[in-house]
């Protein structure tokens, strides 16, 4: 018997092209790949005109609404000039030795900023996409949110139950529709002179997409168990104990502000579901940034919720996806946009807007009040009721955080976490049904000891996209409620994490062998399918 193997001899490869035509193919579709992403253009990035429009008495900049914690601040808080104009040298040269030439006030590092100089080899480029500029501390806009901040705080420890018979609540919505300019959640209501738009105890603090005023306040996804292969997880959280909040007093303040640390979480003994905004913001204190989107994910494949009708395996007798369209794809999917969304929003915190944290303002505020600086602060916050309650309560008027440490080392504008979750929802939007009503949906008792039926008259209107949008807006408005971002810190960061995400869903569409697409319903309400052919509205 010969058992030399013939080398004259190769095995066929059954397939529709050969190695050296596959090798061809795989180049031009990376080309045409990036082509798109060149197409894509350049983008202006403006930012607010604050680091140049403030001035201190010599005419100088003194940088007084710009992100600065971490360096070496006054008395006031106002950060040191040569140590804010090193950091702003590192940031126009990009080189990691001036990164390091800069002067920190305290033991905590700046965050990352040259995530922002990262390139990515799929989907846009981070310089590709913009957000508007921030609002400004001179602008009703500002004054409007940081009152919703200032209510935020006070109302941390009330259950999303009770807000419709709290007199707390009904003041805040009340404050807050006097505002001219607060964009946060609001209903119609008619008026024998027409229809007016208020904030109600049903929108107080929800997002402002379509189902985030359906159903409970926190999302199913956020509290439905998770079949996470032969386990199941519950949702029960270990959070922190009620009524203690931080930075409440202006040393530790101010210490917080140079980069120092003060205190540490004190936690709750029992385990509960999220029911209030210190339970929510101890969630996003936490979790790996996408844990909340891979969870929303199992859960739809536990119920086998039904995919979208662009996945062509929902129409096919002989094969099933799993590597392509199938679970395998979305749960990789799901999590691969996570730091391309996050590199994105680095660079417009780091290189473009600069906007201080709502604790630094809430210092602002503190010293104009009580006559130690004057500060080009829009009046409108001035004359909200929620100023005299906070300093009833803490003899000053800071913002009173959820976080010991108040907020990362990091510019707010924009959110992270929100453009995250504005990509990775995106993501789960374009592969499952979003018109598919969620079954028995449920929601926290009081003291988040265990879940309840939902039986509310909006229950069979509970559907994934709904759900999915408001998950979004959860993640990311736990932030506002722990005090360390603002409103428009999410409203316009998960549009930056859906253009992320249809950027990386439209070159990926280039490398399917199936003839599917994805379709999804944007944020903004627009229906768009994506294929292989490009974007289209529909």
């Amino acid at each position: 018997m010969n058992n030399k193997q013939d080398l004259s001899k190769e095995c066929q490869e059954f397939a529709p092209q050969s190695s050296f035509e596959r090798r061809e193919s795989s180049l031009e579709i990376r080309q045409e790949a990036a082509k798109i992403a060149f197409n894509r253009g350049v983008i202006a990035h403006i930012c607010n005109g604050e680091q140049q429009d403030y001035r201190d008495e010599n005419g100088n900049p003194n940088f007084i609404a710009n992100f600065s914690k971490g360096l070496e601040h006054n008395y006031l808080g106002e950060v040191d000039p040569h140590a804010y104009n090193t950091f702003l040298t590192a940031l126009k040269s990009g080189k990691s030795a001036d990164f390091e030439a800069i002067p920190l006030g305290g033991s905590r590092k700046l965050t990352n900023p040259q995530a922002g100089l990262a390139f990515d080899l799929q989907g846009s480029d981070s310089h590709a996409l913009a957000i508007r500029p921030a609002p400004r501390i001179d602008s009703a806009e500002n004054s409007a949110e940081m009152a919703e901040l200032y209510w935020m705080s006070l109302l941390r420890d009330m259950s999303f139950g009770l807000y419709d018979r709290s007199p707390q609540v009904a003041e805040a919505a009340a404050d807050l529709s006097k505002l001219s300019d607060f964009r946060g959640a609001k209903v119609k209501r008619q008026t024998k002179d027409g229809f007016i738009d208020e904030v109600t105890s049903q929108s107080l603090f929800r997002g402002v997409l379509d189902g985030d005023k359906v159903g409970p306040y926190v999302s199913q996804f956020m509290l439905k168990d998770i079949p996470y292969g032969s386990l199941t997880i519950s949702q029960k959280q270990k959070t922190v104990a009620p009524g203690i909040n931080h930075m409440t007093d202006y040393d530790s303040w101010l210490h917080v502000q140079n980069g120092g640390l003060t205190g540490s979480d004190i936690f709750d003994s029992t385990p509960r579901y999220i029911r209030n905004l210190r339970d929510l913001g101890q969630y996003v204190h936490v979790d790996a940034l996408y844990e909340a989107h891979l969870n929303a994910c199992l859960i739809l494949l536990g119920m086998k919720a039904p995919v979208d009708e662009g996945n062509l395996y929902k129409k096919t007798k002989a094969q099933d996806g799993f590597g392509t369209f199938g679970g395998p794809h979305i749960l990789s999917l799901v999590t691969e946009v996570a730091t391309r969304a996050l590199k994105a929003m680095w660079f417009q915190k780091w290189f473009v807007h600069r906007r201080l944290r709502p604790e630094a303002f809430g210092g602002r505020v503190h010293n104009h009040l009580t006559g130690c600086a004057k500060y080009p602060i829009n009046s409108e916050l001035f004359n909200s009721s929620v100023l005299q309650k906070v300093f009833s309560q803490y003899g000053n008027y800071l913002l009173p955080m959820a976080y010991p440490e108040g907020s990362p080392t990091h510019p707010s504008y924009g959110s992270g976490h929100a453009t995250v979750a504005g990509a990775c929802v995106t993501i789960l939007k374009a592969w499952f049904d979003e018109s598919w009503v969620i079954p028995q949906p449920v929601v926290p008792n009081n003291d988040g000891t265990e879940l309840i039926s939902y039986s509310g008259t909006d229950a069979a209107t509970i559907t994934v996209g709904g759900e999915l949008n408001k998950l979004a807006s959860n993640i990311a408005i736990a932030r506002n409620g722990a005090g360390v971002h603002w409103l428009s810190d999410y409203t316009e960061s998960i549009k930056l994490g859906e253009q992320v995400a249809i950027g990386i869903l439209q070159e990926q569409a280039l490398t399917y062998n199936e003839d599917s697409y994805f379709k999804l319903t944007k944020f903004d309400g627009t229906s768009i399918k994506i294929s292989s052919a490009g974007i289209e509205t529909i």
